[in-house]
């Protein structure tokens, strides 16, 4: 079993936006950090419509896939079925102090802000809160209504962080991937993880990963 403080776990849901999770997992498996990983059903339909991600159905054919797919270790990647409830993920004994919801829909924040546990997601998400860890929440969507607020304010004063995915442009890019990676490296900041993805604010260039 990966050891708790070296292990992230990753989870996707239905927003748009899955290539910042993706991006993510992969920066989390260069860095040599373990990832727990979680798909919605919504969210594997999103991977396949926003990105050329072949994701199977299963989650030990996604395990696969996605390890040969980010040169994993066998040991270093995994992936939960929504109700696979005897995972590390399901218990504070187990499950790891971080946790990043990479991108989080509306429905995905409303249930963890209200304790609904009714995924693996859901309840990996409320094991970190009662455990006092370190839980990032990115959420994709726009405008956000008083009740996403609502719910996003509740997390907040819990300790939740709240990490938008709105890049910057200061640094001036020019493709997509960079807008993605302004995004990951905040996260990264976070998960307090080295990284090259993109030069510090007063700093000079640093080459990208």
């Amino acid at each position: 079993m990966a050891h708790r403080d070296n292990t992230v776990t990753v989870g996707l849901t239905g927003a748009s936006g899955t290539q910042y999770g993706l991006r993510l997992i992969e920066c989390l498996v260069r860095a040599d950090y373990n990832v727990f990983l979680m798909f919605t059903k919504a969210a594997q339909v999103v991977v396949g419509s926003e990105t050329d991600c072949k994701l199977p159905g299963r989650p030990l054919d996604q395990t696969r896939y996605l390890r040969e797919l980010f040169g994993a270790r066998e040991d270093q990647l995994r992936v939960f079925g929504d109700e696979e409830w005897t995972s590390p993920v399901a218990s504070g004994s187990g499950a790891p102090r971080k946790m990043v919801v990479c991108p989080a829909s509306m429905a995905t924040v409303s249930a963890i802000a209200h304790g609904a546990s009714e995924n693996l997601l859901e309840r990996a998400a409320d094991v970190v809160i009662k455990e006092r860890g370190n839980l990032i929440i990115v959420p994709r969507e726009t405008p956000f209504s008083a009740i996403h607020l609502e719910n996003m304010l509740k997390l907040s004063q819990l300790g939740v962080t709240i990490l938008p995915a709105n890049p910057g442009f200061y640094t001036r890019p020019t493709q997509v991937d960079e807008l993605v990676d302004f995004i990951v490296a905040r996260i990264l900041d976070q998960l307090d993880i080295d990284h090259a993805l993109m030069a510090r604010w007063g700093r000079s260039v640093m080459s990208a990963s």
